[in-house]
Order: structure tokens, then C-alpha cells, then sequence
């Protein structure tokens, strides 16, 4: 059975990319990074999504001799010209503070009326091979942003994001219910063909 290596120590992460493979009928032993702590954890020092995902891939695909998967996301506002984007983890200065990165957001946003507050969450996902073959896909959820978080599920700007075509944020939805509609979701299903012609 073929190794898959994702480039993510999350472990739901890896429990959703395993259900979409399986759903392609992809029958690949997938694991994380952490099955390889000797590997250290990679700079993203690209300038977009998939700049980001092929970096990591390329490392992992480097260093194991196995073909890699890795992903980047953020949240790209309308009004701020994209931004955060790649910056979304560290918008506050510290990587990984969701409040202080929701907080600083809605504060730069709090006079801006509901009709230009568009905005989407997007991902690209690099699938690498040892031999420097490279694939990337990517995957949006557009929506609005709310001016008050509201929910308790999912990560990051979850609780501002209302997807297009619901009355909640994404932090009120299911796991499931946002699996489904996801820009990670989208982008991990638009890889899954990928992972076939490549792996077979």
C-alpha cells in the first residue's frame, strides 16, 4: 500500500483527508508529521496559498522519499485587498492567537457597512512526489462577515465568516456541515483525482 505523508501534525486534519480518499476509492495509508518528528516543521516564506502548500510538500516529499500532501489557508477580505491571506495566522503579530487576530480584524473593519463586507476563506493543496513532480489545486468559501463572533465550533475566523447561502457563521455549523461546503473540503476533493493519476 502506498504512503501518503500530509504535512500537518492535526489530527482532524488528517481524518478528513482520509475520508475524501476513501470516498475517491483511494486505498493509501495516509499519516501526519508527526510519524516523522525528526522532520522539523518547514517556513512558509512563500507569497501565496500555494507557494506555501508546495514548499511544505516538497520538504516532506524531500526528506521521506514519499509522495507528500500539504495545504495552506486564510481568510481573504474584499475591502482589505485580499488581506489578511497568508498573513491570516499572525495578523496580530503572534502566530496562532485566533482572539487577537478576530479582535484586530474587527476592529479594522467596524465602520465598514454589511454590503462590502464579502470575503472568503481559501486553500490550495500541493500534492508533491520525490522526484519533484508537483500538483496544486485550490479550493473558496466565499461569504460575509459578521461584526460580533458567534459559535463555538472550528478555529481561526470561523466565528465572523457567514458562508454564502447560510444564516450562521461556519463556528455554528457541524464539523460535517462544514466539511461539506469548506474551502479545504473542496480543495482536498479537487486533489483526490490528482492523488490518482499520480499515485494510480
Amino acid at each position: 500500500m502506498t504512503r501518503l505523508i500530509l504535512a500537518t501534525r492535526n489530527a482532524g486534519k488528517i481524518t478528513e483527508l482520509h475520508a475524501i480518499l476513501a470516498d475517491a476509492g483511494l486505498d493509501l495509508e495516509l499519516v501526519g508529521a508527526d510519524a516523522y518528528p525528526e522532520i522539523p516543521d518547514v517556513k512558509e516564506t512563500g507569497v501565496t496559498f500555494a507557494e506555501n502548500a508546495l514548499l511544505k510538500a516538497h520538504a516532506l516529499a524531500r526528506a521521506t522519499g514519499l509522495p507528500a500532501v500539504a495545504d495552506d489557508s486564510g481568510l481573504c477580505v474584499d475591502v482589505l485587498g485580499g488581506a489578511p491571506g497568508i498573513f491570516s495566522a499572525r495578523w496580530a503579530g503572534t502566530h496562532g492567537d485566533d482572539r487577537a487576530n478576530l479582535d484586530l480584524l474587527l476592529a479594522q473593519l467596524s465602520d465598514i457597512a454589511d454590503e462590502h463586507r464579502a470575503a472568503h476563506f481559501a486553500c490550495a493543496a500541493a500534492l508533491a512526489l520525490p522526484d519533484g513532480t508537483e500538483r496544486v489545486v485550490e479550493g473558496r468559501m466565499p461569504g460575509t462577515l459578521r461584526h460580533a463572533p458567534k459559535g463555538t465550533n472550528g478555529f481561526g475566523y470561523d466565528p465572523i465568516l457567514q458562508p454564502e447561502g447560510h444564516d450562521v457563521t461556519c463556528a455554528e455549523l457541524t464539523p460535517a456541515e462544514k466539511n461539506a461546503i469548506s474551502h479545504r473540503g473542496k480543495a482536498f476533493r479537487a486533489l483526490a483525482p490528482v492523488v490518482r493519476e499520480l499515485l494510480g
